[in-house]
């Protein structure tokens, strides 16, 4: 989903941190080119809005994406791991084996 302007943001955010349907995880693109979590997203909604009236690259959303199997992206902000579909770390198992 592309984000054009400040309601953009607003309706993103309104959307919820998971694609439906398929329930698949989100993050926005910012212009800067960099990863952004939805959590942080919305931890920093009046730093960002700012930004999109100042047109500051760093703090301007330009998109929402899936993150279908990037199992390695981190959030530029924050840098905690931002969720993906496909490529999430397997559990260990704890069946006596081994």
């Amino acid at each position: 989903m592309r984000i054009e302007n400040i309601a953009g943001f607003y309706s993103a955010l309104i959307h919820g941190p998971y694609a439906w349907p398929g329930g698949y995880p989100l993050y926005f693109v910012m212009a800067d080119g960099e990863a952004m979590s939805f959590k942080a997203c919305r931890a920093e909604c009046k730093r960002i809005l700012d930004g999109m009236a100042n047109g500051d690259r760093e703090w301007t959303p330009v998109a929402l994406e899936i993150n279908y199997e990037d199992g390695s992206l981190y959030c530029c902000h924050s840098n905690e791991r931002i969720e993906s579909a496909y490529a999430e770390p397997e559990e260990e198992s704890n069946d006596g084996e081994g």
